[in-house]
């Protein structure tokens, strides 16, 4: 039976080309991650032990983080790392050196004005120069490092970036206003921030510290040892030689580089994860078509496994021998697909590292056995449990009644337990959505999603019939014959055209669901932004963090400023006061932590919509705060409630809950006047945001007035209603836009269903073609007949997948009210019919080579064909 199965996969290598191709690219699509992600994390775990090589050990304070980097708003009143620390640990035994490390964020402007390199990623050091005025740590590319308060150093890219060479003026700005520095050298640096797209600023070691921290403090403090030193006996004393609190961390840096290789493997593992999601979507879809080419060529060979049963077979003999042709079909393509996917492997990294310029690390290409092995198991596995079915028919082939016929009709009872099971599926699936979207449970919604698919996979067979019906009347009316007989053709194997059809359906079904959802959650942002924000321009840094403490004195002295407020959020500790709420109860005992934001009370309400639901609307003039209700309506603190406050900086305070607010965008957590708040907020660090209403409203004109009052600094952002719309819109694009390319794999299988099933379909069909063209239909006839036939299955397929897509994202929307206020499901009409018509065109264009081969078929070889 090995024989025969070898002799039929070479006999019908050409029927089996598009299977193959269809495991080939899943397998790839596995393949090309495993190695990728294996290549990624190699180079970044090497990358990182060359970070720490000559680091025994590092003391962090862990307040001292840079100025903008801290959300915490800690004031920072633990022990410090000084100048006297560092000569302390340099002066150990076993220390060799002890170098102060100061860093936070720097962005660096263009000659234009603008940022160069994205805001998150806008690093400033010190540069620390040795007995030769070189640092080690920064090697120079060019020029030498900076010596005063004038002066700066970038890394090599930056500088190149922006146009700069040694002797340019160069605009910085951490937080507040612009400083034009003298640039006295470029650098090389393998910091993953700066290599990834970011920028290095240095400064001189005095400028650091009064940019970032206070005169003197250092944030983290790297020693390296003596030759022959042991580390731990090194921290042991470092440990004594340092001061001691809960803000000071010393480790060996070994240990530092064994938690960055946990954090690099979990996050290359969440990479992969994600990845090998939508490489089991490409081969699920994979198996349709695979089951469809077998059930086809088990079909075609009625006769022959017929005579194979009258001569002795066995049915497990049948069986077996398809199942054999499964596994060499599988190992075939998926050894194919293993070379293809390293190939996408070294291709991905040479397009990031090229024109994307991610400038990932470089490294060898790492190809695991685990990824060998994985590949080609998950090829074979996946077409071999695609083939089951197939075989277990060709296994109940009779020897007698299938000699005289081409292929066995379904019988009766098939297709009542198909379809109830189908039905059974599909109604348990849909009950799941509705409970998940009552329950606002994702895991149910899943569930109930994967059971309505399941279930109307199995359906499709008795959906086909009627929904293809539909387009009858019009293919009719356009192509007469040939469009009557695509019809007939799309229906007379419901099975196969389901099989076919439903390929295409998941990739429509998935990319008209992130659609909807998309559309959907950028209405309401686009909605709670309009009616929650009074403000025409929101004043913000581009990384998130906080704006220098004089920026809000700078804006409101801003020509057109007719209102403003500062928005500033710090975390408390909240305990009971002891006083009793509005019922008559006492607080409670635990101590919570939430966010207090701080606004100016006397205009926050020209610039913020506030909803009261209970209380008084100026609770906040009269010294009390607001308590936002939430997306879900309720509030855990009451109205009347006193709650006693510990603040960053360790003082205690009390305030009385004078209103309850309904959910705003624009507000949320626990409001209170500024003047509260401002006071208990880190030394050196201002407000989070600061809206701004205008005398003539949203103007050009005002906003090049906070850009000029903030003093050009290229991290500030000022935004109005539209940028912020645009910023939102712009975030779900980049998501759908990748969701869809991680989703093309899958799409592509599904046109080479299209096109498996469409040649195979031509093959069966020689004598009825035949026949067709010996009683008048011409070549143009029969290849409009295949291409109609091929664009009613795609249709169909995407039919079926939008009103599923649309179903599960509705479901879906509804787990998201509590995040998105008001959200309602958005059904972009224009996106949707443009799905429908690429299935179109997908159909359309998986024909040509069928329909060119069908008419090419000679009239009298087809008709005695058999």
């Amino acid at each position: 039976m090995f024989r025969t199965a070898l002799r039929n996969v070479l006999a019908h290598k050409g029927r089996l080309l598009m299977t193959t191709l269809a495991v080939m690219l899943g397998t790839a699509f596995v393949a090309g991650t495993l190695v990728f992600t294996d290549t990624l994390g190699s180079a970044l775990r090497s990358q990182n032990s060359k970070s720490y090589t000559d680091i025994a050990v590092t003391v962090s304070d862990r307040e001292a983080v840079g100025r903008g980097y801290d959300h915490s708003g800690k004031a920072g009143t633990g022990r410090t790392l000084t100048e006297d620390t560092r000569r302390a640990v340099a002066a150990l035994p076993g220390a060799a050196e002890a170098r102060g490390v100061v860093s936070g964020f720097a962005g660096i402007a263009d000659k234009k004005g603008a940022l160069i390199g994205n805001g998150f990623s806008t690093t400033g050091t010190n540069y620390v120069p040795g007995a030769d005025g070189t640092d080690p740590r920064y090697p120079l590319v060019e020029g030498r490092g900076p010596n005063n308060a004038t002066e700066i150093a970038l890394d090599a890219k930056t500088a190149e970036k922006g146009a700069y060479k040694v002797g340019d003026t160069v605009r910085v700005a951490v937080n507040g206003p612009v400083m034009e520095l003298k640039l006295t050298g470029t650098l090389r640096t393998n910091d993953p921030r700066v290599t990834a797209g970011g920028s290095l600023a240095a400064f001189d070691t005095a400028t650091a510290q009064q940019l970032y921290l206070t005169p003197g403090r250092f944030g983290e403090l790297d020693v390296k040892a003596k030759p022959g030193t042991d580390d731990s006996a090194l921290l042991a004393a470092v440990k004594q030689a340092v001061p001691h609190g809960d803000n000071i961390d010393a480790r060996t840096g070994r240990e530092l580089a064994d938690e960055q290789d946990r954090m690099i493997q979990q996050g290359t593992k969440g990479m992969s994860t994600a990845l090998l999601v939508f490489a089991g979507i490409a081969l699920f879809v994979g198996i349709f078509i695979i089951a469809n080419t077998f059930t086809m060529l088990v079909a075609q060979r009625t006769k022959e496994l017929a005579l194979l049963r009258a001569i002795g077979a066995s049915r497990k003999q049948i069986t077996r021998s398809v199942k054999i042709e499964a596994v060499l079909v599988g190992l075939t393509a998926s050894v194919a697909g293993l070379v293809a996917g390293i190939g996408i492997a070294a291709g991905l990294r040479a397009l990031l590292n090229g024109p994307m310029e991610a400038n990932l690390p470089d490294g060898p290409l790492v190809i695991a056995p685990a990824t060998v092995v994985a590949a080609i198991a998950v090829g074979v596995l996946v077409t071999l449990v695609a083939a089951w079915l197939p075989a277990r028919r060709a296994s109940r082939i009779a020897p007698v009644a299938a000699m005289s016929s081409s292929e066995q009709p379904a019988t009766q009872k098939s297709l009542v337990v198909r379809n109830t099971i189908g039905l059974v599926f599909a109604l348990a699936g849909a009950a799941g959505l509705a409970a998940g979207a009552v329950s606002k449970e994702v895991k149910l919604v899943g569930a109930g999603a994967g059971a309505l698919l399941i279930g109307v996979f199995v359906l499709t067979p008795l959906l086909s019939r009627p929904l293809i019906a539909l387009f009858a009347p019009l293919l009719r009316g356009l192509y007469g014959t040939p469009g009557r007989l695509a019809k007939e053709n799309a229906i007379r194997n419901p099975r196969r055209t389901a099989a076919t059809a439903s390929a295409l359906t998941i990739g429509v079904t998935l990319i008209t669901a992130l659609t909807v959802v998309g559309a959907s959650v950028n209405k309401a942002v686009d909605k709670a932004t309009a009616s929650d924000l009074k403000a025409d321009f929101t004043v913000t840094m581009q990384n998130y963090s906080m704006l220098s403490p004089e920026v809000a004195t700078q804006i409101a002295k801003a020509p057109g400023v007719s209102a403003m407020s500062v928005d500033r959020t710090v975390p408390v500790t909240i305990g009971a006061a002891g006083a009793a709420g509005a019922d008559g109860q006492e607080g409670a005992d635990d101590a919570d932590t939430e966010w207090l934001t701080g606004v100016d009370a006397a205009t926050i309400d020209q610039l913020a919509t506030l909803k009261i639901k209970e209380g008084a609307a100026d609770a906040l003039k009269q010294g009390k705060v607001l308590v936002s209700a939430g997306t879900s309506g309720t509030s855990r603190y009451k109205l009347g409630e006193t709650l006693a406050f510990t603040y960053p900086d360790g003082t205690k305070g009390s305030l009385t809950v004078g209103g309850i607010l309904e959910s705003s965008s624009a507000l949320h957590g626990i409001v209170a006047p500024d003047a509260v708040v401002g006071p208990h907020a880190a030394p050196g660090t201002g407000p989070s945001k600061v809206l701004v209403k205008g005398t003539d409203g949203p103007t050009e004109k005002l906003k090049q007035a906070l850009r000029d009052a903030t003093g050009g600094n290229p991290l500030i952002a000022v935004k109005g209603e539209k940028d912020i719309k645009a910023e939102n819109r712009q975030i779900v694009t980049d998501i759908l836009t990748m969701m869809y390319g991680l989703l093309g794999m899958s799409v592509v299988i599904a046109v080479l269903g299209v096109v498996n099933t469409m040649a195979m379909s031509v093959f069966e069909r020689r004598r009825e073609i035949g026949m067709l063209r010996a009683i008048g239909l011409d070549r143009l006839g029969i290849r409009r007949m295949v291409r109609l036939e091929s664009l009613l299955i795609a249709l169909f397929g995407g039919l079926v997948g939008v009103v599923l897509g649309v179903v599960v994202a509705w479901a879906g929307l509804r787990t998201l009210a509590d995040t998105f206020k008001g959200i309602t499901t958005e059904v972009p009409p224009v996106q949707i019919l443009s799905f429908l018509l690429a299935a179109a065109v997908v159909g359309l264009l998986a024909a040509l080579w069928p329909a060119y081969k069908a008419a090419k078929l000679d009239i009298l070889g087809a008709i005695k064909s058999e």
